[in-house]
């Protein structure tokens, strides 16, 4: 789609582009995402169980030496296949919900103003598309990660429905979409507001792209933490490496609260905060330059 310029809009892909267009860019962007830095995600779920344990360190260098010296480094990626498993189908949901909400939101001859508010309305339609099909494999992930898992992405999913139902892969649900629905809302604003004042010809830019990415990510991170910290307990609580009473009793958003409140006070809603925006700040950089990357090439093919 070429502005009055000549210059290519990379705003959204052309509305004649294809469907598996934005499927494959949002996959492509998803995978890239999420295994890049998976290590430093690893070591966040770490320090949140250790903390429902109410043992070991919430320090990022103490975890990383400790997993590696006593597990092998390859343990910093037990649990990756469930990631890339589940994160090309469910970014690939993501940004095509995106891109079509936001199509029928604003005209196309509104498509390089500023438009927070509906921008944020199709951030928060995609996460609640996406994030159905991504929960399950989210918590397998988690469960994985875990020092004692050694597991399959198979044999834990199994086990999570024998001994648990159906439900234990969407415990954590609700808390996800209350987590993830104001992290998209912002991500999206964040980026697009910052992309429209770094890049105001809306011309392809990698270093735009991937620094606008890098501030949504770091902020949105760190203000959904506490959230953060509440879902881990929802997917975490049945297994064994978590031996605490109140925490394997906390199936719903209000016991997980109380059991991390009653454990570590208010500042256990803050824990993993350092290795989440250092994951996130990264990885949703990557995000943004992988999609637009993939959108860039898809539309010169188009």
């Amino acid at each position: 789609m070429s502005s009055s310029s000549g210059e290519i809009d990379y705003e959204a892909l052309p509305s004649s582009s294809p469907l598996s267009h934005q499927l494959l860019a949002g996959a492509f962007a998803g995978i890239m995402e999420h295994s890049v830095l998976f290590p430093v995600d690893a070591i966040k779920t770490r320090i949140q169980c250790a903390t429902l344990n109410t043992a070991g360190s919430s320090s990022l260098l103490l975890q990383l030496s400790r997993i590696s010296a006593l597990e092998g480094s390859l343990a910093l990626w037990k649990g990756v296949q469930s990631v890339i498993l589940g994160a090309g189908p469910a970014h690939a949901v993501y940004f095509a919900t995106y891109e079509f909400t936001k199509s029928h939101l604003i005209r196309p001859e509104d498509i390089q103003t500023h438009q927070p508010f509906k921008t944020a309305i199709s951030g928060a339609t995609a996460t609640i598309m996406a994030d159905a099909l991504m929960n399950p494999f989210d918590t397998i992930k988690q469960r994985m990660q875990l020092k004692s898992s050694n597991l399959s992405v198979w044999d834990i999913s199994k086990s999570i429905y024998q001994k648990e139902g159906l439900k234990a892969f969407y415990y954590s649900y609700p808390t996800t979409l209350l987590m993830n629905i104001p992290f998209a809302a912002c991500n999206f604003t964040i980026y697009e507001s910052a992309t429209k004042y770094l890049n105001p010809s809306d011309t392809y830019n990698p270093f735009v792209h991937c620094t606008a990415g890098g501030i949504s990510g770091a902020a949105c991170a760190a203000l959904t933490t506490p959230l953060d910290c509440i879902k881990t307990v929802l997917q975490t609580r049945g297994s064994k490496d978590i031996s605490s009473d109140i925490m394997r009793r906390a199936d719903t958003f209000i016991k997980a609260c109380d059991a991390i409140y009653s454990t570590l006070g208010w500042k256990g809603f803050w824990r993993g905060l350092k290795p989440r925006v250092i994951a996130n700040m990264p990885a949703t950089a990557i995000s943004w330059t992988a999609y637009e990357c993939a959108k860039h090439f898809l539309v010169e093919i188009h």
